[in-house]
């Protein structure tokens, strides 16, 4: 018997959300920052502060989808000389400690190194629940989804407001789990204009899908996170947890301070 993942896991966490007539919190950080067992700690504190799903990056020295707050962590971590065993290892711990699922986000050149049927069988064994992969085509993907779905874990694809409508659904129709909306806000337009471009996004994506729809926005308060959780089943954010650990004058105060975070923007994705 092949060791099973969560995805199941994940897939309940996102309904009890809807029941509860809230979005989703879902928390991004990469491993190994501000060391190993640091980004261990920074994941169960945010999940103590109120997230429902954590995101574990594995970092990358080309994150292109990555803007500069990851970019500075991703390099940090990277000088620590993080590798794929402690990124499964934060997993892992992070699982152990909370039962919150965990995924990871990694660009595909790191597993497609370390082999398809050997990370997907760690990775599930860790307790992991699936794992984004932002710069895998779908067309490309029939290996890794035949992996992830033989250990319970789940493909989640990135969708963009650049996405046109058939490939939305060749990409929906591909993943499990959930779908990841991104979109970014403040880059171009007013905010107003860039919130209407996300909710457009999964606006066409629920037309070809029964998965919920996550939004990846730059989102970094509880206004927004309640903007974006009156359309999108789950609210993801990364950089502002990031941004608080590297501004952090020491270790506690970075715990605290993404914990509090975490616990405004949980206010904030309930709907009422």
């Amino acid at each position: 018997m092949s060791n099973q993942g969560n995805i199941e896991l994940l897939s309940a966490t996102l309904a009890k959300a809807k029941s509860e007539d809230r979005a989703a919190l879902v928390a991004y950080l990469p491993a190994g920052f501000p060391t190993v067992d640091g980004a261990i700690e920074a994941a169960k504190s945010i999940i103590a502060g109120g997230a429902d799903v954590v995101e574990i990056g594995l970092p990358h020295s080309d994150p292109v989808l990555d803007g500069a707050v990851i970019q500075t962590a991703d390099d940090i971590a990277l000088r620590g000389g993080v590798k794929i065993a402690d990124v499964l290892r934060t997993v892992r711990e992070t699982f152990e400690a909370t039962g919150v699922p965990i995924l990871v986000m990694t660009y595909w050149n790191p597993i497609d190194r370390y082999g398809v049927e050997r990370f997907t069988a760690e990775l599930a064994a860790a307790g992991g629940a699936g794992c984004i992969l932002p710069d895998l085509p779908v067309q490309e993907s029939a290996l890794w989804r035949e992996h992830a779905a033989e250990h319970g874990l789940a493909t989640v694809f990135v969708v963009a407001p650049s996405s046109r409508d058939e490939r939305l659904a060749t990409i929906t129709a591909a993943g499990s789990g959930f779908v990841y909306a991104a979109s970014l806000m403040g880059v171009t337009g007013t905010r107003e204009s860039v919130g209407n471009e996300a909710q457009e996004l999964v606006r066409r994506t629920r037309t070809t899908t029964e998965l919920p729809v996550c939004v990846g926005l730059g989102v970094s308060n509880a206004v927004q996170a309640k903007q974006v959780a009156g359309f999108a089943d789950g609210v993801i954010v990364g950089s502002a947890f990031v941004k608080l650990l590297l501004d952090a004058p020491d270790e506690r105060a970075g715990l605290a301070a993404v914990r509090a975070l975490a616990g405004e923007l949980a206010e904030g994705v309930r709907r009422s």
